[in-house]
């Protein structure tokens, strides 16, 4: 989390559409128009953020989501909308581009972040753990580095302090284990 000019919190959550974790998992058969739905870790995302507001009351502004990929990808910007976003950026490659790899997803969160920051600012990122189509789970290590952010993974619960700008998140990885973020 940082400080913002604005005392309530912006909250933003990357999506991606994937390949729907129903479809063969061996990628044999067909893959012309197989069935892409939001990634189910990035759909907790949105649902942990959501969740944040519910809780916080008043003290969340706003969520926004974005997304890299093709046109096709704004279904999924129009599911998370539909879960309770409030607006949503594409930032759209081409049907024929290979998917980005995690530095250059981070590197285009960090000029999003960079570029909200001119308005109303960025003050949570919430991601979800990782892509069921590579399971890399790098991104969001990626972004914090490049922001010189805190951060925290694989969060089972999530307590935010949206006056003093701090999260406290609970791990649940051999065992539990509590940090705090700003």
């Amino acid at each position: 989390m940082r400080p913002s000019a604005v005392r309530l919190l912006n909250i933003l959550v990357p999506v991606k559409r994937a390949v729907d974790y129903a479809v063969n998992p061996q990628q044999t058969g067909v893959d012309l128009n197989v069935k892409h739905s939001m990634n189910p870790f990035d759909e907790i995302a949105v649902e942990e953020a959501v969740r944040l507001r519910e809780r916080l009351k008043d003290a969340v502004k706003s969520i926004k989501v974005v997304t890299i990929g093709p046109p096709k990808a704004s279904e999924t910007l129009r599911t998370a909308l539909a879960m309770g976003a409030d607006s949503a950026i594409h930032v759209e490659v081409p049907e024929s581009a290979p998917a980005p790899e995690p530095l250059g997803v981070a590197e285009a969160l960090r000029a999003i972040i960079q570029r909200e920051q001119e308005s109303a600012g960025v003050d949570l990122v919430i991601m979800g753990k990782q892509v069921i189509d590579d399971d890399a789970g790098q991104t969001g290590q990626m972004l914090a580095g490049l922001l010189g952010w805190g951060q925290t993974t694989f969060a089972s619960k999530v307590e935010v302090d949206a006056a003093a700008k701090t999260a406290v998140v609970m791990r649940e990885i051999d065992g539990f284990k509590i940090l705090t973020a700003k």
